[in-house]
């Protein structure tokens, strides 16, 4: 097992939990759609912005990932954990996340996104 800095870290998070939050984005904007609310734009607006804010930090996260050679390789889901393999100047490393825990940080990046990243504006 090779060792990661934390700095390096959270990038590799950001690389697998934020096309998550994309996919729970573009879920919820498609329901937004499906839904009778009088004034749907607000909310349609909201989400869309939000989920090129998401784009935007990906794009950035998988730049530094892409110049400082990291690869990350989804591996299988097996019974409560999904697995990833993160290739890392030339080790690799084995990381097991449990799902409930995925659910939690995505709900988590969510929040961030809709409510604290709008608060820094």
């Amino acid at each position: 097992m090779i060792q990661i800095p934390d700095s390096d870290l959270k990038i590799i998070d950001q690389a697998i939990f934020l096309p998550m939050l994309l996919t729970v984005l573009k879920r919820d904007l498609a329901a937004v759609d499906n839904i009778p609310f009088k004034l749907k734009q607000p909310y349609h607006h909201v989400i869309e912005n939000t989920i090129q804010e998401v784009q935007k930090d990906l794009s950035e996260a998988n730049r530094y990932l892409y110049k400082n050679n990291i690869k990350i390789v989804r591996g299988k889901s097996k019974n409560n954990f999904t697995d990833y393999t993160v290739i890392y100047k030339g080790g690799k490393d084995q990381r097991h996340y449990f799902n409930a825990k995925i659910r939690n940080t995505v709900e988590e990046l969510l929040d961030y996104y809709l409510v604290e990243h709008k608060a820094k504006e």
